[in-house]
């Protein structure tokens, strides 16, 4: 069953952390739920200019002008996009990942809403870090808004969803709730497998095996369709075969999606769907639901 009461929402206090929360906001207005906007201090972290030629500070008074600075920063972040919405601000120190994933399981978060990218080359590879990290040890779906350098410029909504399975065991928690999510909204659902390649190489190039492509695609639709009986749907449906992470870009193009669901193997972390869940993530232009 989808439930979504408790929203928690990881920012780094930048530009880019904007357009989740934005997302995090329409969820939780679409679901009456209630926002936790974290910030995480970092032993490491601390603003540009804070050490001015002439003084001397101590690690102490760094770390509680750091921490100062941050609070104030939350308190001040993101008013007009939280309007109408509970919001719980948090400020916690420590290693970012572990906090986030503390903070979920111990706060009973419904949803992980985070940024894939931070500000500069150093926050893109921290919070890249950090994501990973999340992904592999949440204990709730994580929401992860578009990888890209620009966010979109328009506003947020969810009017086609689309839903990645890969026909494990998983596939029918996954599309179930990419369906309730669907009907909570209002959006179109739409079911998409990736086969493995059914290309061949060998003297001459490579070519592609018909009669193997047709078993593979006509499996895939059988099992496909016993798994709408089952939770009941009657979604459209994609098949292609080769590279998951471009071909689900791809099929997210060709149907103008404004999510993707993806699922992850059970007791294997967040990063399962066809053993691609990051380079999904990585390689999407639309934001991902691991569930």
């Amino acid at each position: 069953m989808l439930t979504i009461h408790k929203i928690l929402v990881p920012v780094v206090l930048a530009d880019t952390s904007r357009h989740v929360v934005q997302q995090a906001a329409w969820l939780a207005r679409r679901f009456h739920a209630e926002i936790i906007l974290l910030h995480v201090v970092t032993p490491l972290s601390y603003p540009a200019g804070i050490l001015e030629s002439g003084h001397e500070i101590t690690a102490r008074d760094l770390h509680a002008h750091i921490v100062q600075r941050a609070q104030q920063d939350l308190d001040q972040a993101l008013g007009p996009e939280l309007d109408g919405i509970a919001v719980t601000r948090l400020l916690l120190r420590g290693d970012p990942a572990d906090e986030i994933v503390r903070t979920a399981r111990e706060g009973n978060v419904d949803l992980i809403v985070m940024s894939t990218h931070g500000y500069g080359a150093f926050h893109r590879f921290v919070l890249g870090s950090v994501l990973g990290k999340v992904l592999h040890e949440s204990p709730c779906p994580v929401w992860t808004g578009a990888h890209l350098e620009e966010p979109p410029v328009r506003d947020f909504s969810i009017r086609r969803v689309l839903c990645s399975v890969d026909l494990t065991p998983h596939s029918p928690h996954t599309a179930s709730l990419a369906a309730q999510m669907a009907e909570a909204v209002d959006a179109a659902l739409t079911l998409v497998h990736i086969t493995p390649s059914v290309e061949m190489y060998g003297p001459g190039g490579s070519h592609v095996d018909p009669e193997w492509r047709q078993k593979l695609v006509g499996f895939a639709s059988e099992e496909i369709a016993k798994l709408q009986r089952n939770i009941g749907t009657n979604a459209e449906v994609i098949i292609d075969s080769g590279n998951a992470p471009e071909l689900l870009k791809r099929a997210a193009e060709k149907i103008m999606a404004d999510v993707l669901v993806i699922g992850h193997k059970l007791g294997r972390s967040h990063l399962g769907d066809n053993g691609n869940g990051y380079g999904i993530i990585r390689e999407s232009s639309i934001p991902v639901l691991s569930v």
